[in-house]
């Protein structure tokens, strides 16, 4: 029972505030924690919940949704070489920095 979220575009640092908060709770308790989160990167991660819990209905045919503990992984993903201009024609480096995203939910 997972779903996975790859190539969001934002630095795994940020996006593992947001995974390390919702980890080991009930799927209800980090629903609500998501909402009222005021971060980028909580709505996505709370779509990717509201998925995964799908996927425990009818993958696995889970019926009580509220016993299941969450599970929330974050990884580095590609990084996005780029370039800004700086004075005396020289280059400047910038990185993009991606995260994959994992939420497992496992029975209590």
């Amino acid at each position: 029972m997972k779903a996975i979220l790859e190539n969001y575009r934002q630095a795994p640092r940020k996006v593992r505030l947001i995974s390390s908060l919702i980890s080991g709770k009930k799927v209800f308790e980090a629903r609500i924690i998501l909402t009222h989160l005021i971060k980028r990167g909580a709505l996505p991660l709370k779509k990717l919940l509201d998925s995964a819990v799908q996927n425990a209905k009818f993958n696995n045919k889970i019926s009580d949704v509220h016993n299941l503990i969450v599970k929330a992984t974050t990884n580095k993903g590609k990084v996005l070489k780029r370039m800004m201009p700086r004075a005396m024609g020289r280059g400047f480096p910038i990185h993009k920095h991606n995260s994959h995203v994992v939420i497992t939910l496992k029975e209590k």
